[in-house]
């Protein structure tokens, strides 16, 4: 196959070829060959398959089975979650996501119950390291004679229906078959995404080979890179490999530094580096401290890096870790952070040029669902952040797309065009210079993965 007349990234040549999967030409005046097929770009920007580097595959596609709390039109939580009790088949649970707090009264199973009380609802916090049950799911799952340390406790000891990072004990106790994130894969591809790193914490060989599969069926068009606990292992797919394992960290019941870095040694024993979910002050430094004991490994990253002190940015730096940021999140959570974020932290909120102006390699993520899935959204607000006097983290459009250039193994390294290299590729319809301006419905041209056409505007 060959595209001719294209503005190919970081790059003089305007034609690209490709057979089995493996870029072979690249140059100006190539002419398609006896039954070779060819695009005419016109002009439009050729980009190295957009690769999104920190989602959750399978719960962005729970989100068309799901309450959306953070969307229009605007209604209170009760009103939304009556309007679905009304609408819902007998017996279904009813499932929300992108809850926030509004006020200082927790939400917890006997403020659901007075909601809804006669089915069983489960109330996903934005950030999603909480779901809220209410009494109902909560007698279903027996939820008050489960001893774990996520189930949250009042004063007398009664179960409130708040469970903190129990995804996991939560999906077996449901019983319920995963969702097809076929549709979750069309949308991406018709976004320009060919690749997909899933940083869904604590997953089963039982998910990894479910995801190998759906991979190895296509119903997952991209290539897909999996982060892993230590002793599981990839199928034999091309498209499918292995990634970091997943740490989450919360303030509340941070480890004994002694114990993390153990933990990180044991990752790093096992061959695999890690990927330390980091969204305050503490938990990087928490972070930072145990990397030092345990040492760095090629591939160890930091997600989301919410909060770094300007202090810390040569450490990362000098320690050669990526930071997996989401230049969204200021935009989409604004007034959250503007309430929520002490004002001396402001300055240090969701850096990004000044992390790539300190040398520190970045590359970004929708975090879908719990962000927008759409890259180019994410692009957008890379380069459209408003500037403040202490906050001028906005960066150029080749800068905001080479976000999502990078190789899955090593984010920071951003991958390119060029004879030997892999067919992933984003072809828009725009040049350059009128992609802010164009819907991203009307933006991709084609998506190429391994060589083959998963998307045809």
């Amino acid at each position: 196959m060959l595209i001719r007349n294209a503005t190919v990234f970081g790059s003089a040549c305007t034609d690209v070829r490709w057979s089995r999967g493996r870029i072979t030409d690249c140059g100006r005046g190539l002419r398609a060959e006896v039954g070779e097929e060819d695009i005419d770009a016109r002009g439009g920007w050729l980009l190295p398959g957009l690769h999104d580097h920190h989602t959750h595959v399978r719960a962005t596609a729970a989100l068309a089975a799901s309450v959306r709390l953070d969307e229009p039109p605007a209604s209170n939580l009760a009103e939304r979650l009556r309007r679905a009790d009304r609408e819902a088949a007998a017996h279904t649970w009813i499932r929300a996501v992108g809850y926030h707090e509004t006020s200082d009264e927790p939400l917890d199973r006997w403020a659901l119950d007075r909601m809804v009380s006669g089915r069983a609802v489960r109330v996903q916090h934005r950030s999603g390291a909480l779901w809220v049950l209410n009494s109902r799911a909560c007698e279903l799952l027996r939820v008050d004679e489960c001893a774990l340390p996520g189930v949250e406790r009042d004063a007398a000891g009664r179960a409130t229906g708040r469970l903190w990072r129990m995804d996991a004990w939560l999906a077996e106790g449901l019983r319920s078959a995963p969702p097809d994130p076929a549709g979750v894969s069309a949308a991406a591809a018709a976004r320009g995404i060919t690749g997909f790193t899933d940083a869904t914490p604590a997953l089963r060989q039982a998910d990894i080979d479910g995801f190998a599969e759906l991979v190895a069926d296509r119903r997952i068009v991209q290539r897909m890179h999996c982060m892993a606990p230590p002793g599981l292992s990839g199928p034999p797919e091309p498209r499918f490999t292995l990634g970091p394992t997943k740490f989450l960290l919360d303030d509340t019941a941070l480890p004994p530094l002694d114990d993390l870095t153990d933990q990180f040694r044991a990752a790093h024993a096992a061959g695999r580096s890690v990927a330390v979910h980091c969204v305050t002050r503490v938990q990087l430094i928490v972070t930072m401290a145990a990397l030092d004991s345990a040492g760095v490994r090629r591939g160890d990253r930091i997600e989301h890096g919410a909060i770094i002190p300007a202090e810390s940015m040569s450490w990362l730096r000098d320690h050669g870790l990526p930071v997996i940021t989401q230049p969204h999140f200021p935009i989409e959570r604004a007034d959250q952070y503007a309430r929520d974020v002490p004002a001396d932290e402001q300055p240090d909120l969701w850096r990004l040029r000044s992390l790539l102006d300190a040398g520190v390699a970045v590359a970004a993520g929708t975090d879908a669902p719990f962000g927008s899935a759409d890259p180019w959204a994410v692009v957008r607000a890379a380069v459209e952040r408003p500037a403040k006097p202490s906050d001028a983290e906005s960066v150029s459009l080749h800068t905001a797309v080479a976000l999502f250039l990078g190789e899955a193994h090593c984010p920071g390294r951003r991958r390119t065009i060029e004879p030997g290299g892999a067919a992933d590729l984003t072809l828009l319809r725009t040049p350059p210079n009128d992609l802010l301006g164009t819907p991203t419905t009307d933006l991709i041209a084609a998506t190429i993965v391994d060589g083959r056409p998963v998307y045809r505007a």
